[in-house]
């Protein structure tokens, strides 16, 4: 599983207030991703995201509460991986529940909003910059068990697909 795109540069602590402001969780939950990052350093983040976005931060990425909605946010705002050098546990279980991809790595210092990055979520090999002068980094694997989660597209649909080859 490969993902190309452009990076967004977080600090470190980044928590669930910062990824979806409290005031948004009484908007409907096909709108969350309007009011990504709106509490961080960078508010207009959602207005400026694009599909296929990664989020780099520092260490203990989605601390705070266990708002399930934070990576769903992500999510709808384009972001389709997130890279941290360490992440709250029960974010890191959501996000890869949904289907939004997470991988342990040190590079927040390394990058700048803009870059881009191209990843192998198998091996967890991180390209940094454009193909003549990439730079490669090795972050930690995702599991066998979070990769299967990865590839079916978040966990519900694993338990359906998984459900359907025992009725078989």
């Amino acid at each position: 599983m490969f993902i190309h795109g452009k990076c967004w540069v977080f600090g470190t602590n980044v928590d669930t207030d910062q990824i979806l402001p409290g005031y948004a969780m009484a908007e409907a939950v096909d709108k969350l991703g309007s009011f990504a990052l709106a509490g961080s350093a960078i508010p207009d983040f959602a207005s400026r995201a694009k599909e296929g976005d990664i989020v780099v931060a520092g260490a203990n990425f989605g601390c705070g509460s266990s708002r399930e909605q934070a990576p769903v946010a992500l999510y709808q705002a384009g972001v389709r991986l997130v890279i941290a050098s360490s992440f709250a546990r029960i974010f890191r279980r959501n996000a890869i529940n949904i289907g939004l991809p997470v991988l342990v790595a040190d590079i927040a210092g390394r990058v700048k909003t803009g870059d881009e990055l191209t990843v192998d979520l198998e091996t967890a090999e991180i390209r940094l910059g454009n193909e003549s002068a990439q730079v490669a980094v090795t972050g930690a694997a995702l599991s066998q068990s979070s990769l299967a989660t990865l590839r079916a597209g978040g966990l519900i649909n694993r338990v359906r697909q998984e459900l359907l080859q025992n009725r078989a």
